[in-house]
C-alpha cells in the first residue's frame, strides 16, 4: 500500500535562515553609522529639498535591493524543495472474515452503551467498527447470517467503506434462524484462495445451530484443511432470562423478561477444531476486552519504507540573488550614481 503526504514546501538546511535575523540588524547600523559627505557646501539650504525628494528615496531604494539579494542567497543557501514523502507500507498479510449472528436474539438487551441499554447487534456493530479501525493494514470481510449466511462486505482494505456496510447490518435483513455452519463454510470459502500468511475467522453468535445445510464441526474441519484459525465469541448474558422487546396494542415499545438458552459447547468445539480460542462475552466490556484480545493476539508485521521526492529550488533563489545584486550595482552606478 502507497501513501503520499500533499505537495510541500521544505528546507534541507532550515537553520540557515536563522541568517536572515542579520538583514535588519545591518539596516539599523547602516542607517545610524553614515558616510562623510564627498562635497563641502557653504550652505545645505539649496539641496535639501533635493535630498529629500531624490536621493533618500534613491538610497532607500537601493539599500532595499541590496537587502533583497541577501535574502534571497541565504534563502538559497538553506536549500528551498518542493516535493512530498512517499510510504510505502507493506503488511505480512492477515486476511480476516467476521460473521456476526443477525438472528431476532439477537435483539435481546442485555449490553449496555454508555449508560444506555442496548440491544446485542447495536453494541456488537459498535465494537467491531473499532476492532475494524484498529487494523488498517489487513483485508476484512464482513458476512451476517441468521437462517443462512448473507455477504455484506468481501475482503477489503477500504475500511471507510467496510464500515459503511456494517453499518447495514440488521435484524431480519435474512431469514430467522441459525446457521453457524453454513455462515462459518461461507467466510471459509471466501478465504480459500487468498495468499495471505495468516487467515482468520471471527465468528460471533449468541445461540445453538439450528439451520443450514452444513453442521458447524464440519465447518470448522473444512476451515481447519484450508489453514485458517477461528475465534469464536459466544454473545449474550448467561442469565436464565433476558430483557426482550415488544410491541403493545398501543404501538409502543415494551419489555418482557424471556428465557433463553445460551449454549457455549459448540463455539467451543469449533475454536478448538482450528486451533483458535473461545471467547464468553456476557456484556459490552467483555465483548470489547474480546476484540482487544483478538487483535493483540494476532497482530500485523508492518514494514514502513519513506521515500522522498523533491526538486531543490535553490538556484531560482541564488539567480534572484544574483538578479538583484546587479540591479543594485547598475543604477547605483549609473542613473543613482552617487558623488565622489
Amino acid at each position: 500500500m502507497m501513501d503520499s503526504t500533499p505537495f510541500g514546501f521544505s528546507f534541507a538546511h532550515p537553520w540557515v535562515l536563522l541568517l536572515l535575523l542579520l538583514i535588519p540588524v545591518l539596516a539599523i547600523l547602516k542607517g545610524r553609522v553614515g558616510g562623510s559627505p564627498g562635497i563641502t557646501f557653504s550652505s545645505t539650504s539649496a539641496l535639501a529639498e533635493i535630498g529629500k525628494r531624490r536621493k533618500s528615496r534613491a538610497g532607500a531604494f537601493l539599500n532595499m535591493i541590496a537587502y533583497l539579494a541577501v535574502a534571497c542567497m541565504i534563502v538559497a543557501l538553506a536549500r528551498p524543495q518542493l516535493g512530498r514523502t512517499l510510504t510505502r507500507v507493506q503488511a505480512s498479510g492477515v486476511d480476516i472474515m467476521l460473521v456476526i449472528d443477525v438472528s431476532r436474539s439477537m435483539l435481546a438487551e442485555d449490553y449496555t452503551i454508555g449508560n444506555e441499554h442496548a440491544n446485542r447487534i447495536d453494541a456488537v456493530k459498535q465494537v467491531t467498527e473499532q476492532f475494524i479501525r484498529q487494523r488498517p493494514n489487513d483485508r476484512i470481510g464482513i458476512i451476517a447470517f441468521a437462517g443462512k449466511p448473507y455477504l455484506v462486505s468481501p475482503l477489503t482494505l477500504d475500511h471507510d467503506w467496510l464500515i459503511q456496510n456494517l453499518d447495514r447490518v440488521r435484524i431480519g435483513m435474512v431469514e430467522d434462524g441459525t446457521a453457524i455452519g453454513s455462515a462459518t463454510a461461507a467466510a471459509a470459502n471466501r478465504l480459500k484462495d487468498k495468499e495471505a500468511k495468516t487467515k482468520l475467522i471471527v465468528l460471533l453468535s449468541d445461540g445453538d445451530n439450528n439451520a443450514g445445510r452444513v453442521t458447524p464441526i464440519t465447518a470448522a474441519e473444512a476451515a481447519k484443511a484450508l489453514g485458517i484459525r477461528i475465534y469464536t465469541i459466544g454473545a449474550g448474558s448467561q442469565q436464565p432470562t433476558v430483557p426482550f422487546p415488544f410491541t403493545d396494542p398501543f404501538g409502543r415499545t415494551q419489555y418482557q423478561m424471556v428465557p433463553m438458552e445460551f449454549n457455549e459447547d459448540t463455539l467451543k468445539e469449533i475454536a478448538k477444531i482450528t486451533k483458535g480460542k473461545y471467547f464468553p462475552a456476557t456484556d459490552t466490556a467483555s465483548l470489547k476486552k474480546t476484540f482487544n484480545e483478538i487483535d493483540n493476539m494476532e497482530k500485523t508485521k508492518v514494514e514502513v519504507s519513506k521515500t522522498a521526492d523533491y526538486r531543490d529550488l535553490f538556484a531560482w533563489f541564488l539567480i534572484a540573488g544574483f538578479g538583484f545584486l546587479s540591479l543594485e550595482i547598475i543604477l547605483s552606478q549609473t542613473v543613482w550614481r552617487r558623488l565622489p
